[in-house]
């Protein structure tokens, strides 16, 4: 055995000896004698040690081998894809290394945590998933901060879904305490800013998109001043009606305005019916009236140049003048007429034979007429 006890004998497990032997008066067990363990590891490390190197010069190379291995595997750290590293002096916070090859100081001077930063989270606001593991139970929790003041003092019913996700992992651990009561507590606040900005039938109908942005804006830069280290993905309204009591009472007034909106939409398109006629009707009617104007004008002024015409040939001619009007205005007034003609120079009866050819035509026509019939 490699110790002896101080009697000189081993422990053979008889006579009441114990495993370190008996003193030499024969007492109770001894305990190794520690200068004599020392010298035996000594030599065993002188005769280990390349070229015979022994004393202080063998404990210095093994002391500086021993502090290049620490400084090897303590230094040098990978970080996998899906992590950050978070690096930390003597237990305090002082950078985060993205995924790659990194360099710090050795233990325990600067230690690394690496977590995953790649998985996206979301919350629920207003509504329980029980798809995700949600409580039947917690329902009644939720009803209060679903329900939100538009700016029009209404109140709607409001369920949204947060997504996301951690951007600088030191942020996130050392600057806030709960990541998921911080970002729910700034989406509601966020959106009940919007929504008390906005009317309640904005909200349900073709400003949702509008809502979504406005709020994923708010938050994010809340979420930046207060340094947390998360990256919102995404801000998602689920549900946006009214409250379930009054939604019935609600519906009826969207049913009277849209039906206000048919009715105004059909009233608008018989006026755009009815004026347009009514515009032609009058733009007819004032063309009409120019073209009489202009007409009668004309009428006007070629009486008068006439009358000036015949009047200048009347003060050169006054009879010939005189008899040709009254021929003109006799043949004017007699044309559709039956005429019979009276000479006094013919006899007692003074009728002058006519033949009337007019009346001869008007037959021959009527004849013409049954005979194509």
């Amino acid at each position: 055995m490699p110790w002896s006890n101080q009697g000189g004998g081993g422990w053979q497990g008889g006579g009441g000896r114990g495993p370190w032997g008996q003193g030499p008066s024969g007492g109770g067990p001894q305990p190794p004698n520690l200068e004599e363990l020392l010298k035996r590891g000594q030599d065993r490390f002188k005769r280990s040690m390349p070229g015979g190197f022994g004393g202080l010069r063998g404990i210095l190379i093994a002391i500086l081998v021993v502090i290049a291995a620490w400084l090897l595997f303590t230094t040098p750290y990978r970080v996998q894809p899906d992590e950050q590293g978070v690096v930390l002096r003597f237990g305090k916070y002082v950078r985060t290394t993205q995924p790659g090859f990194h360099l710090k100081l050795p233990d325990p001077i600067e230690t690394v945590m690496q977590p995953k930063v790649t998985r996206e989270n979301q919350i629920n606001v207003g509504f329980v998933d029980t798809s995700r593991g949600g409580r039947e139970g917690s329902l009644r929790d939720v009803e209060v901060e679903s329900l939100m003041l538009t700016g029009d003092e209404n109140i709607v019913d409001i369920d949204f879904i947060v997504v996301w996700r951690v951007k600088d992992a030191g942020q996130f651990l050392f600057n806030i305490r709960n990541p998921e009561q911080t970002v729910k507590g700034v989406a509601e606040s966020a959106v009940r800013e919007v929504v008390g900005r906005s009317a309640i039938d904005d909200i349900i109908t073709e400003e949702r998109q509008l809502v979504e942005q406005e709020s994923y804006e708010i938050i994010q830069n809340t979420l930046d001043a207060y340094e947390s280290g998360i990256e919102l993905v995404r801000v998602k309204l689920q549900l946006a009606d009214p409250p379930q009591p009054v939604i019935a009472a609600y519906r009826d007034v969207q049913a009277a305005a849209a039906d206000q909106e048919r009715m105004r939409n059909e009233a608008q398109g018989y006026a755009n019916d009815i004026i347009p006629r009514a515009r032609g009707e009058s733009e007819q009617i004032r063309l009409d009236a120019e073209g009489y104007k202009e007409r009668v004008v004309a009428d006007a002024e070629g009486d008068a140049a006439r009358y000036l015409a015949i009047y200048r040939e009347y003060e050169q001619a006054k009879d010939v003048t005189r008899q040709r009007m009254y021929l003109e205005t006799m043949e004017d007034v007699l044309q559709g007429m039956n005429k019979v003609v009276i000479d006094s120079k013919q006899g007692q009866s003074g009728v002058i034979p006519y033949l009337p050819l007019p009346e001869i035509q008007k037959r021959a026509k009527g004849q013409n007429q049954e005979t194509r019939q």
